[in-house]
């Protein structure tokens, strides 16, 4: 069990389908992704954390600059695995999260 009751496959399902849903990433799964969310688990991540991270990444990937040049959509869970670990030692306040998460839905609704 994790967090709040969380079992193994329901952390692993969730954490996928948020990576899924990460604005810049191409929305498939692949078997390492689903490898990777399960290390997460077993390393007691939080599910808020791995959600933090990947708000955190897409934000700074999709709020650039107008001009700038087009990045590739992420292809793996794997690249958010430092930005995770970032999270993970920061003591932001999940209020700056949330800010970024009303950024990224707006953007997204232009």
């Amino acid at each position: 069990m994790h967090e709040n009751g969380t079992d193994r496959q329901e952390y692993i399902r969730q954490v996928l389908k948020a990576y899924r849903t990460t604005p810049s990433t191409t929305g498939q799964v692949r078997r390492a992704d689903r490898f990777l969310a399960g290390q997460l688990f077993d390393e007691g991540v939080p599910l808020a954390a791995v959600a933090n991270a990947l708000v955190l990444a897409a934000a700074r990937r999709v709020l650039r600059a107008a001009d700038a040049a087009p990045l590739e959509p992420v292809r793996s869970l794997y690249y958010f695995r430092p930005v995770i670990s970032e999270v993970m030692s920061s003591t932001v306040d999940n209020d700056y999260f949330d800010y970024l998460r009303g950024k990224l839905e707006m953007k997204n609704n232009r």
